[in-house]
């Protein structure tokens, strides 16, 4: 009788869900209530922070109109030499009611690690975040326009060209005061 083998590491449930999250336009909260988890819970799940229960996954799946087994099935696919999105593939997080757009640029397995996006600002717009977790740093890039950037009730303006690093475990801001567009490159690194 042959022995199955385990498999060297379990499956990154986070990473999956975060995936599917997205793809389907949902935000924690939306998934927090469809599936009856807390959204701090969702949160540590997709950062790969915690481990869902049998129980919880299957809500999870639920919500999201998948299996289970969709949500535990480990990636075993064969990665090719070069993988290209296309435009409207790169997932979007719209902020129509705060004039942001968020373009997703980094791979989702390093989601809750080191994340890396555009960041689109209408006039007026503007991107403002609750503290991350302790250690959490940002570094914004300006391409154009200009920015405020505040953190902690500290406020710097950010001329195109310039970069604003600053600790994100504050609640930080970045504000475009100006009448144009502004267009910049945020990366965040999770310590």
């Amino acid at each position: 009788m042959k022995k199955a083998l385990a498999p060297s590491s379990p499956p990154e449930v986070g990473a999956t869900l975060q995936k599917i999250r997205l793809k389907r336009g949902l935000t924690l909260e939306d998934l927090s209530r469809a599936a009856g988890v807390s959204k701090s819970m969702l949160s540590q799940i997709e950062r790969e922070k915690a481990n869902p229960t049998i129980a919880v996954a299957w809500r999870l799946a639920n919500a999201l109109g998948i299996g289970i087994e969709e949500l535990l099935a480990a990636n075993t696919q064969e990665s090719e030499a070069i993988h290209l999105l296309e435009p409207h593939e790169t997932p979007t997080l719209p902020g129509n009611h705060s004039g942001y757009v968020l373009r997703i640029l980094g791979p989702m397995d390093l989601a809750g690690k080191f994340e890396w996006y555009e960041l689109t600002l209408a006039p007026d717009g503007a991107l403002k975040s609750s503290p991350h977790d302790p250690g959490t740093v940002e570094h914004l890039t300006l391409l154009n326009g200009s920015v405020d950037v505040e953190v902690d009730g500290v406020t710097k303006k950010l001329k195109a060209g310039g970069t604003a690093r600053y600790h994100a475990d504050k609640p930080h801001a970045i504000l475009n005061a100006g009448k144009s567009e502004a267009k910049a490159l945020l990366v965040v690194i999770h310590r």
